[in-house]
């Protein structure tokens, strides 16, 4: 056999090795634990519908306001089922985005079909943990007239994304004990964001206490329990979809 065409053949197998593997790795998410899973069943306040999102819509009235959530990367989409059922308990129609191979960066866009599918919401809020909050960053930036609000859950803009003129609303909630969006970080994305921003630091909290996923490789221990910077996460993210309204 011709060294050429051996070697094409062995970097096409290689190629599809390695594709194969990043599928893998893509398709392995943290799992959502217990409490995540429970607050997947519908009640009498909210009716939680799975689909190719997953849909917290509460029972009465109709929504004002609508929160479409980015997952953190690797991250089970569902588990962030508890914040966002507390959220949708206020009245607000919160839908959460599954992602290709678990990773927002291969669809930053799919905010539009959530917005289309629901056109008797009015003012629409995305948010994001992490890589799903930068993404989620990178939508509002790319559609400036979709979106009225930003929800910034452990997570800040590429450097490309300058939003500081946007004039959205903003609220940026971080953990000091955070050992991948440090503090470091997230204060470095000031410039990127409005002048109005609210700034959140949850005190003693970590990066994946932002979710019911369990621990994560790189991240600090959190001093303060899961549920209570949950509950910190939740009232921050309230009081910005509140003012949209």
């Amino acid at each position: 056999m011709p060294k050429g065409v051996r070697f094409a053949l062995l970097l096409i197998g290689f190629i599809i090795v390695a594709s194969a593997g990043f599928v893998l790795w893509g398709e392995t998410p943290a799992r959502p634990m217990p409490e995540a899973l429970a607050a997947l069943q519908s009640d009498s306040q909210v009716t939680v519908t799975s689909g190719p999102w997953l849909v917290f819509a509460p029972t009465t009235g109709q929504p004002a306001a609508g929160l479409i959530l980015y997952p953190g990367g690797r991250v089970d989409y569902r588990a962030y089922a508890p914040a966002v059922r507390q959220i949708a308990e206020q009245g607000t129609l919160v839908v959460i985005v599954r992602m290709p191979l678990n990773l927002a960066v291969f669809n930053p866009n799919a905010a539009s079909q959530v917005i289309t599918a629901y056109p008797q919401v009015k003012h629409w809020a995305i948010g994001g943990h992490s890589l799903g909050g930068a993404m989620a960053a990178n939508f509002a930036n790319s559609h400036p007239d979709a979106v009225q609000g930003l929800v910034l859950w452990a997570a800040y803009p590429a450097g490309s994304d300058d939003l500081s003129a946007s004039g959205l609303r903003v609220v940026s909630i971080s953990g000091t004990l955070d050992g991948l969006s440090t503090m470091e970080k997230i204060e470095a994305s000031r410039t990127l964001l409005p002048a109005n921003t609210t700034w959140i630091a949850i005190a003693g909290g970590n990066h994946a206490q932002f979710g019911w996923y369990g621990d994560q490789a790189g991240d600090n221990s959190a001093t303060i329990s899961r549920s209570d910077q949950q509950a910190q996460v939740v009232a921050a993210t309230k009081a910005l979809l509140k003012a949209l309204e």
